[in-house]
């Protein structure tokens, strides 16, 4: 997983309340198992103006002009600004895949749904919680400038903006530890690979059975 220490990127606004992860992915694009992939398809029903199916090539497809992503004001955008729920509906891992994959490495909104919350930061994203009125400045000053790009620090714990106003947010200690260093679950458990490896020699000494035909 890619370790977030301080990020300096482009913002596009989502300005819409319960954006859910059927919006995020919709769900004919939920048969891949991998995590790559996702990024033509993401927001596919707001983004493009025919039907999405899995596996065409988006390259051609025809676009929504007047969505946001669609812009060439925010192309290569990285930090998503949005409104209060943001994730909401079902539990699909493909949401956080999908911005991930299009380029996103934080969100920025006043709520998030639990488990769209729990998945961002299992995949390398920062989903960050600011005030109504925070989100709300940052909106306005986003609108009116063209190339707006925010800093964030994850160590400090603010983002900054480009006039050097600056708000701070909250983030669990163990989330920050794991984004920080890049670890997700399989990377957590490796940091205790030698005293597995120890475990499992000292086993098998000790119940030689259970490994009868393991490699």
């Amino acid at each position: 997983m890619k370790a977030f220490v301080t990020h300096n990127g482009l913002v596009a606004p989502m300005d819409r309340a319960n954006i859910d992860t059927d919006m995020i992915i919709p769900k004919q694009f939920l048969k891949s198992i991998k995590r790559s992939g996702f990024g033509p398809n993401l927001f596919d029903e707001m983004r493009y103006l025919d039907e999405g199916i899995p596996g065409a090539d988006c390259s051609n497809r025809p676009l929504n002009k007047d969505f946001v992503l669609n812009q060439p004001r925010y192309k290569g955008a990285s930090i998503l600004l949005a409104r209060q729920n943001f994730g909401c509906g079902s539990s699909r891992e493909h949401a956080p895949w999908a911005l991930d994959d299009f380029g996103f490495r934080a969100v920025i909104a006043p709520s998030f749904a639990d488990i769209f919350f729990n998945n961002c930061f299992k995949n390398g994203i920062l989903p960050i919680v600011l005030k109504d009125k925070e989100v709300d400045i940052l909106f306005e000053q986003n609108f009116a400038k063209e190339g707006y790009s925010l800093q964030i620090d994850l160590e400090k714990q603010v983002v900054t903006t480009p006039s050097g106003e600056s708000f701070s947010f909250e983030v669990d200690p163990f989330r920050k530890h794991c984004l920080l260093n890049g670890l997700d679950d399989i990377g957590l458990t490796l940091e205790h690979a030698d005293s597995i490896k120890a475990y499992e020699a000292k086993r098998q000494q000790s119940a030689p059975w259970l490994f009868d035909g393991v490699k």
